[in-house]
């Protein structure tokens, strides 16, 4: 396995020298069954061609926290459309790495890495999951963190990096390729749900403190709680029509991605360059 990189200081990326120190700060690990299950089954839904083309597919769970329990449950929502896929949950703190070995098995390995994503012969994964690590960094490290992760994407790789609650009913995250950005989806559990800008406070580190008048996911998500407030009406058929009415009415306004069928789900997703900070 390559050496690990330490990180000089927060906010320095750039120091590629072996060392004992993985690359990142150590979160605080909080973690739940079933917390990333929305994530997980839009990723089935909508890149399920990314894990069926070529060879076995290769995945990292990044900061898979202080237990190993999502990131086997993601070799598990992901097996029956790949099952010769290899899942390696990765964390920075040897405590963690070492306590998630109860959760190893073929398949699914963990090890210790942050950033710099250290996978045996360097191989290069196909999907690198990073829910609920960049939000305790300062926003102005994210881009080098996105830069250097899909760095270590294989050709035509996905990175998903975003924040959800303790319980997986809130969750919004960004799809990443080698080119960068492409896409934001909020995702929630709409029977939860008050108003769209409850996601809010789910935004990835990249936008959440760019919710303020002028900048434009403040304006998306503006002009979605205005949609559910004129799809009030629908709430009588349930919060599900309500969602679905909203987005239809948000999307002569936005480049959104996604249809009806994700919908229904509860999620919307738009391109990036919608909702980028100014």
């Amino acid at each position: 396995m390559p050496h690990p990189i330490t990180l000089v200081r927060r906010g320095a990326y750039a120091a590629d020298v072996p060392t004992q120190r993985p690359l990142g700060n150590i979160t605080r690990g909080t973690t739940n069954p079933n917390r990333l299950r929305r994530c997980d089954r839009w990723l089935l839904a909508t890149h399920r061609d990314r894990l069926t083309k070529g060879g076995p597919p290769h995945l990292v769970d990044l900061g898979h926290g202080a237990s190993g329990v999502t990131t086997v449950e993601w070799a598990d929502r992901l097996a029956p459309v790949r099952p010769d896929l290899h899942v390696t949950g990765l964390e920075i703190d040897p405590e963690r790495v070492a306590a998630a070995q109860a959760w190893a098995r073929s398949g699914v390995d963990f090890a210790l890495g942050g950033f710099e994503v250290p996978l045996p012969g360097g191989t290069r994964p196909e999907l690198i999951r990073a829910a609920n690590v960049l939000r305790q960094y300062d926003e102005d490290e994210v881009r080098a963190v996105w830069d250097r992760l899909c760095a270590r994407l294989a050709p035509g790789g996905l990175l998903v990096e975003g924040t959800c609650d303790e319980i997986g009913r809130r969750h919004v995250w960004v799809a990443l390729g080698p080119e960068g950005a492409r896409t934001v989806t909020f995702a929630t559990r709409l029977g939860s749900l008050g108003a769209p800008s409850d996601l809010a406070e789910r935004l990835p580190k990249a936008l959440i403190h760019r919710n303020v008048p002028g900048e434009p996911v403040h304006a998306f998500l503006r002009d979605f709680d205005r949609a559910w407030a004129a799809a009030a009406p629908y709430a009588a058929f349930g919060a599900r029509q309500r969602w679905v009415r909203s987005v239809q009415s948000l999307a002569a306004g936005w480049p959104l991605t996604d249809g009806p069928q994700r919908w229904r789900q509860g999620e919307v997703t738009v391109r990036w360059e919608a909702l980028a900070p100014r």
